[in-house]
Order: C-alpha cells, then structure tokens, then sequence
C-alpha cells in the first residue's frame, strides 16, 4: 500500500530520515502521509535525521513536462469508459480479538512516517517471509473473484475472511481511518480505492492491492487484473507496468542506489509512451507499515543505498494519460485528473547481497 508525496514549487520542508540535507531533487516534495511505530534492529548506518530542501523546477523542466503531457495527450488514444463513481461502502467488518492488531489500529489518526530502515535478522526474515507468502496467497485468490458484474465490496469480504482465517490482520483495515480491509483501484483510480457497491463491468482493470499483519510483520503486495474482455490497448498499458516492476527489482541488491529504480522504471514507460506518477511512492516496510526508505518510481537524485537484510517496497503507478491526480472527499482514492486508465504492480522484496528476494511471489 503506497503513500503519497505531494509536489507544489517552492517549498522547503524538514523530516526524519538519513541524508543529512541533500535535495532529494529539482522538485519540492511534501510527504503527506506515512505510518509510524517503534523499530528496534540493526540501525547504525541510519541516522535518524534528514533535512529534506526542495527546489523550484527550472523552466527548462517545467517546458519539458508540459511536452510530455502534450505528447501523450495526442498519442495516447484509448477508449473512454464511463467515469468512476462512488458506490454505497457497507460498514467495517470486525476482527476477532485474539488476532494481534497493529498500532494504529485503534485510532484514526494517521500515522507519521518512520524514519529507521527496517533491517532484519534471521528471525524476522522468517516472519517476513511468512507475511509475505500469505499475502500473495490472498491477493492470487482475490484475482480469481475478479469477473463482470462482482462488486469490490464483495471482494473485501473474501479478502478479510481469509485474512483473518490464517491468524492474520488486515493491514489497510483503520490504517488513518481506512474503512476496509483491502485496496480496490478500477480504472483511472491511480490507488487507494475504497471497495464498494459498485459492480465491476466487462472490459474494466482493476488493482487489488493486499496487506497483512502477520506475527508482528507487514506483508504488502498488490496487482492489477482484467475483468473480463478488456481493450489491446489496456492490456498493453498493465503488461508494461508489470514490466516495470520487474526491470526494478532486477538491480536491487546490497550497496545499489536507490535512485536508479526510478530510472529503470522511468525508461520503460516512456518507450512506449506512458506517465510514472509520482505523487505516490514504494516505502520500507517490515515491522512497521510504512518507512524509510522512500522509494521514487520516477527519475530523481535521491541519496542512499540498499543494504543487505532491509525490506522494502516497489510499487510503480503508469498512466495513460496524465500523471497529475485528484482525491475524492473521502481522503482515499486518488484518480488520474484527465481520467485516463492508470495500472499497478506491487512486491515487498529483501534486499541481498548479490540481489533481491521477492517476499510476496506466488
């Protein structure tokens, strides 16, 4: 499950993390919502603070976004469907009480980010790898209830029983007061989407995005899926966000810059002509639900190498269109702002010495 960084110019802003004042990059970065928790473990090579200073993006950069969008707004063509519509939520399912349950859980504040890198030692390896494994399960098993017709409400029920069957919590369920206990994204909704009435048609993609807490660890994946008979070029569009995540966990390893995933990934979609959004990025995760490092899917000069034993996510956003968002007043779904189709794909990987684990690989 993503946060957001929201972009505006010239804003500087201070938070908690490990790059002693370097820009992050051209542009100004306000990270608007992250999870908090304690975390004990191997720590040394993080300090606690950052200073983060954005800049202002020069005019050159602002002239070269305008074209992009242009670009795509005249080569992209797609099918319009009929816009997302907000159906009626159903009330929060219950948990039992001898589940454990995350912090945050009781409150519907949301958490601020945590600032330590989640490093692990054989044990919680273990545990990770555990969470992991489940929530891959569960998100394959929701993939088989995608179908014309079924609602996302309907999958959220699936979702959570099954949750709760293994021992686990489902880890969006009150997350900063999320009412439900998985992530429906249909269409141009980048991520974020609240299950609902809403019955999914034929041709529609929809992203279900799946977190456990299982044992006192996070295990967060999510991928997007084909409802029924679905359109060359949306199909084309999900292919090549998958790729993307593919091409960026392929350089993970330990001692790798952070910042050339979002070159990686950046690459890909351009060729064929796609936006990376980036108001929402990957995060630490373990733990914790949501950490440092931040992980930038979009070219930028982030500071900071992987190291071996850490856990974190990938998560890219492509959009057809463009990659600026608006959020609908219930603080959680974000669609695109043009409401062309957007895709995901999700994996909580290891990081290792000579490469990368993916913990949520079914």
């Amino acid at each position: 499950m993503s946060f957001s960084a929201s972009l505006s110019h010239g804003i500087s802003l201070q938070f908690s993390s490990s790059f002693h004042g370097e820009p992050l990059s051209s542009k100004s970065i306000v990270f608007i919502s992250s999870p908090s928790s304690s975390f004990s473990g191997k720590q040394s090579r993080f300090p606690k603070k950052l200073v983060v200073y954005s800049k202002r993006r020069s005019g050159l950069e602002e002239a070269m976004r305008i074209q992009r969008e242009s670009e795509l707004q005249s080569t992209r063509k797609f099918r319009r469907r009929p816009p997302l519509r907000r159906g009626k939520v159903s009330p929060r399912l219950p948990v039992p009480d001898h589940i454990p349950k995350p912090p945050y859980a009781g409150s519907s504040l949301l958490p601020e980010l945590s600032s330590e890198h989640q490093i692990h030692d054989a044990e919680g390896i273990a545990r990770m790898r555990a969470a992991g494994e489940l929530a891959a399960r569960v998100l394959d098993y929701a993939g088989t209830l995608v179908r014309p017709s079924v609602t996302t409400d309907e999958i959220d029920k699936a979702v959570h029983k099954m949750i709760i069957e293994a021992g686990a919590y489902p880890s969006p369920l009150g997350y900063g007061g999320f009412p439900k206990s998985v992530c429906t994204s249909v269409n141009e909704c980048m991520c974020h989407g609240i299950p609902d009435s809403r019955q999914l048609q034929d041709g529609d993609i929809i992203n279900i995005d799946v977190t456990v807490y299982l044992n006192g660890y996070h295990g967060d994946t999510s991928k997007t899926f084909l409802c029924g008979n679905v359109s060359d070029e949306l199909k084309c569009l999900v292919k090549v966000t998958e790729e993307c995540l593919e091409k960026g966990i392929a350089l993970c390893k330990d001692g790798a810059s952070f910042k050339k995933i979002g070159k990686r990934i950046s690459e890909h979609a351009e060729k064929y002509g796609y936006g990376v959004v980036e108001r929402f990025v990957g995060h630490g995760v373990g733990t914790v639900f949501h950490s440092e490092p931040i992980i930038m899917h979009h070219r930028n000069e982030k500071p900071g190498v992987m190291v071996e034993g850490e856990t974190f996510t990938i998560e890219p956003i492509l959009s057809m269109g463009s990659i600026e968002c608006v959020t609908w007043p219930d603080n959680w779904t974000t669609l695109t702002n043009d409401g062309s189709p957007a895709a995901q794909f999700e994996h909580t990987i290891l990081i290792t010495r000579t490469g990368a684990e993916i913990l949520t690989k079914f």
